[in-house]
């Protein structure tokens, strides 16, 4: 059976080189490309596997697209292909519905073995990714929620807790909240110190 595929990444180089190299797989077929997260999910009805890649710059972001896919009845799967590893961006991809979160930096055969697993409805993860769920798993009480890594992760682009605020629909007072829990976990006690723990720890992007 062949297994058609939607590549979705901004950047026109990066939409070739994964069809020249997916084009080399028989059972594999491209048969659609986006350059937004709003034209993959147009386009995703059409395929069994989408790769995702996260940063779109302006407009829809990778794991809102793929909650968007996912949440149609009979979906395909999403594979996320991306450079990021941090904590904040698996955890919005695998809550999206992601079936699968893969490096850029894997190998052609990594890459054709996932999109495989994503097709029969398995879980493909890179392994770095697997060992940062798993750590999560095993010290949960230390682990920042998702809700705590949106939060740190706006603080370090810049935003006030105001902003930060309106951008998430929470109070003020929540996002204090958040932050005093985040402040608490890592050890830390200043908005510049949480941001750089985290940064260090890959646990937002910076």
């Amino acid at each position: 059976m062949t297994i058609r595929l939607l590549v979705a990444d901004d950047h026109p180089v990066v939409r070739a080189g994964l069809r020249a190299v997916l084009d080399t797989e028989p059972d594999f077929a491209v048969v659609a490309e986006a350059a937004t997260a709003e034209r993959a999910v147009e386009l995703a009805p059409d395929v069994d596997v989408v790769l995702m890649d996260l940063q779109f710059g302006p407009g829809m972001h990778g794991a809102e697209a793929t909650a968007a896919i996912t949440g149609r009845e009979g979906a395909p799967r999403v594979l996320v292909l991306t450079t990021y590893d941090t904590d904040a961006d698996i955890l919005a991809a695998v809550e999206a519905g992601a079936g699968g979160y893969l490096l850029k930096d894997a190998p052609p055969e990594e890459l054709a073995a996932a999109v495989r697993t994503a097709a029969a409805g398995r879980s493909a993860l890179a392994p770095a990714v697997a060992h940062r769920l798993m750590d999560r798993m095993r010290t949960p009480a230390q682990a920042l929620t998702k809700r705590e890594l949106e939060v740190l992760q706006l603080v370090g682009d810049g935003l006030s807790n105001q902003q930060i605020s309106k951008r998430l629909f929470l109070s003020q007072a929540t996002v204090k909240s958040h932050l005093v829990h985040v402040f608490a976990k890592l050890g830390v006690d200043s908005r510049t110190a949480a941001v750089a723990a985290a940064t260090a720890r890959r646990l937002i992007r910076r």
